[in-house]
């Protein structure tokens, strides 16, 4: 009896949306009932819905992803978390947005060796890109530091969902005109509170 696919898919704050990811998985046949959405970081696998589904799995089920990044963004995680679901759970792995990257059917040892090989630059570029945004982060501060930006508590309150759409402008998935036309201020006050918002978590961060 063939085994269950599941589908995970994964957005890095709440402001974002799964639906491409969700659409994908259920274009390839996942069942919606078995498609787990979770919304928080990739940067390692220390998430309750990802462990639960593990947890679930048994032998001859699919797991199905839209790409590597979507499962994490951890280079060595992603390599031990892919060893663990194929060898210990006996459970394939597709990723839709690299067909190479399909374990359920058997490969001989070239197939094997370039799948590999495959999985491990894709796992790198995604860690990669994840220490690319902190990196933009940090300057980002340091060059507000350097226009005199004064990082303090919040003089006036923001509108609601200011917190998820200051992440999503830092991560670079939305642009300061556009966030600052969702909340309903200007482009530049929104510059100036997302980068203090920005400073302040990168200082507790750093302290941690």
């Amino acid at each position: 009896m063939p085994g269950i696919m599941y589908g995970y898919a994964r957005v890095s704050t709440r402001s974002q949306r799964e639906d491409r990811q969700v659409a994908a998985l259920r274009e390839f046949g996942v069942a919606l009932e078995h498609i787990t959405v979770e919304k928080q970081s990739g940067k390692n696998f220390d998430r309750p819905l990802y462990q639960q589904l593990v947890e679930t799995f048994l032998p001859g089920d699919v797991l199905i992803v839209k790409s590597i990044d979507r499962l994490g963004r951890n280079y060595k995680e992603i390599l031990e978390q892919w060893s663990h679901i194929t060898k210990v759970r006996s459970v394939a792995i597709v990723v839709l947005d690299m067909p190479l990257l399909d374990t359920r059917e058997g490969r001989d040892l070239t197939g094997t060796l370039v799948a590999d090989i495959v999985l491990q630059l894709l796992s790198y570029v995604a860690q990669t890109e994840r220490e690319f945004i902190r990196q933009r982060q940090a300057e980002g501060i340091a060059a507000a530091l350097e226009r005199g930006v004064r990082f303090g508590p919040d003089r006036i309150p923001m509108p609601e969902g200011f917190e998820e759409l200051a992440e999503d402008w830092w991560n670079g998935y939305v642009t300061a005109t556009e966030a600052g036309r969702q909340l309903g201020i200007s482009r530049k006050t929104f510059t100036r509170r997302a980068t203090e918002w920005g400073a302040g978590r990168q200082s507790g961060s750093l302290q941690s």
